[in-house]
C-alpha cells in the first residue's frame, strides 16, 4: 500500500475530536433539560436549532476566499518587474492582509506563504522572508498533495481556484496573477531564499562584530600620553625669549672662558631629566621682566 493511500485511509483525528466535543456537550445539555422536566419535543427542537446554527457558523466563508485572491492580485502587482515604484506603507498593508489570512485560515495555501516571503524580501525584512520561504520551499508538508483533510476554508478556496483555471476569461486578472506567482515560486523561489539567508547571516555577523568591538573598546586602558602644552605667549614674545636665552647662554660661556673654566658640553646626557637640563635657566616671568625693562 502506498504512502498516499495510507494518508487517505487515516481518519482526520482533529475533526473527529471537534465533533465529539460538540456531541458530548449537546448530550449533557439535553440530559439536564430532560431531568429538569422539559418535554422531549422541546429538547429535540432546541437540538435541531443548535445543529443548524453550528452548521451555519462552521460553513466556509466566501469573503475569506475572496480576500485570498485579492491578496494574490495586490502581491503580484508589487512583485511584478515593471517601472512602478511602491511606497513602503502600500507593501506593509498587503503584508498585513497575508498575515491575517494565515491567522484565520487553517492550512493556508502554500502560495500565500510564498507571496508573503517574497514581499518581506522586497522590503528588506529577510528574517521573516526566510521563515515563510523555508516553509513553502523546504518543508515536505507544504506540498499541495499532502493536504488530504482540508478545512472548509481551504475546500472553498480550491473550488474557486479550479473554477478560475477552467474559465480564465471570467476572471482574467486573477488568473494571470495566480499563474505569475506560481511561475515565480517555481523559478525564483530558491534564489529569493538564498538571498534572504545571506542577508540574515551578514546582519548576524555585523552584530557580533559590533559587540566584540564594543567590548574591546571597554577593555582598552585609558591613554597616559601627556597633553600638549599650549603657550599663551605670543609668537613675538616667544622669539624674544629665545633670543635672550641664547644670549644668556653665550654670556655664561664667555665668562667661564675668561675665568679659566672649561666650557660646558652642549649635549646633555640622555639620563638627565628635563628639570636638570633647564635648572640653571631663568623662568619665563624673569625673562619677560628683563625684556620689558630693557625696552
Amino acid at each position: 500500500m502506498s504512502e498516499d493511500n495510507k494518508l487517505i485511509e487515516r481518519k482526520p483525528t482533529e475533526l473527529i475530536k471537534e465533533k465529539s466535543q460538540y456531541a458530548i456537550a449537546f448530550g449533557v445539555i439535553a440530559m439536564m433539560l430532560y431531568i429538569t422536566g422539559f418535554p422531549l419535543f422541546v429538547i429535540f427542537f432546541f437540538g435541531i436549532l443548535a445543529f443548524f446554527i453550528w452548521k451555519t457558523l462552521s460553513a466556509p466563508s466566501h469573503n475569506g476566499t475572496r480576500e485570498i485572491f485579492e491578496f494574490y492580485l495586490l502581491g503580484n502587482d508589487i512583485l511584478r518587474d515593471d517601472e512602478r515604484r511602491w511606497y513602503g506603507f502600500e507593501i506593509q498593508e498587503v503584508i498585513v492582509r497575508g498575515e491575517r489570512i494565515l491567522k484565520y485560515m487553517k492550512g493556508a495555501p502554500p502560495l500565500v506563504y510564498f507571496t508573503l516571503g517574497a514581499l518581506y524580501n522586497k522590503i528588506g525584512d529577510h528574517k521573516s522572508a526566510e521563515k515563510h520561504l523555508v516553509y513553502v520551499l523546504e518543508n515536505d508538508t507544504s506540498d499541495e498533495k499532502n493536504f488530504v483533510y482540508p478545512s472548509p476554508e481551504l475546500r472553498a478556496y480550491v473550488k474557486t481556484l479550479r473554477k478560475i483555471e477552467r474559465e480564465p476569461a471570467e476572471s482574467p486578472l486573477t488568473s494571470a496573477a495566480v499563474r505569475s506567482l506560481e511561475r515565480a515560486r517555481r523559478n525564483r523561489g530558491k534564489s529569493l531564499l538564498e538571498k534572504s539567508r545571506d542577508a540574515v547571516r551578514e546582519a548576524d555577523f555585523k552584530k557580533v562584530e559590533a559587540e566584540l568591538e564594543r567590548r574591546n573598546h571597554k577593555e582598552l586602558p585609558e591613554s597616559n600620553e601627556p597633553r600638549q602644552f599650549v603657550s599663551v605667549v605670543s609668537e613675538t614674545v616667544q622669539k624674544e625669549i629665545e633670543i635672550q636665552t641664547q644670549k644668556q647662554i653665550s654670556d655664561e660661556k664667555k665668562a667661564e672662558t675668561q675665568n679659566g673654566v672649561a666650557p660646558k658640553k652642549e649635549k646633555r646626557k640622555k639620563e638627565k631629566t628635563n628639570e636638570d637640563a633647564f635648572g640653571n635657566r631663568k623662568s619665563i616671568s624673569e625673562v619677560l621682566h628683563d625684556i620689558y625693562d630693557s625696552k
